[in-house]
């Protein structure tokens, strides 16, 4: 199974307070989105705002694009929602 990350821009989804990317799985995109609690909790989002949480989003993309690979081949390419519960405990980002 190939996945690919796009560069696109993360989009915030309020429904659900989740910001949304996308990955591409053997060239069919395939949503992914992490919880604004993760943000919070792991990449150092400080305050409750949309600029936090995208910002917490770019400086841990790396992590948080790794992690949702991992769970894409675990699913078989199923959409992902990451939540605080798939990170170690504490900040991965200082």
């Amino acid at each position: 199974m190939k996945i690919q990350f796009p560069a696109d821009a993360p989009l915030y989804r309020d429904a659900n307070l989740t910001v949304v990317f996308a990955a591409l799985v053997d060239g069919e995109r395939v949503p992914c989105a992490i919880s604004v609690e993760a943000l919070e909790d792991h990449f150092g989002a400080g305050g409750a705002s949309l600029d936090a949480w995208l910002r917490a989003f770019d400086a841990g993309r790396a992590r948080i694009e790794a992690v949702a690979r991992a769970h894409l081949e675990i699913s078989n390419g199923s959409p992902v929602l990451l939540k605080s519960g798939h990170f170690p405990p504490g900040s991965v980002v200082n």
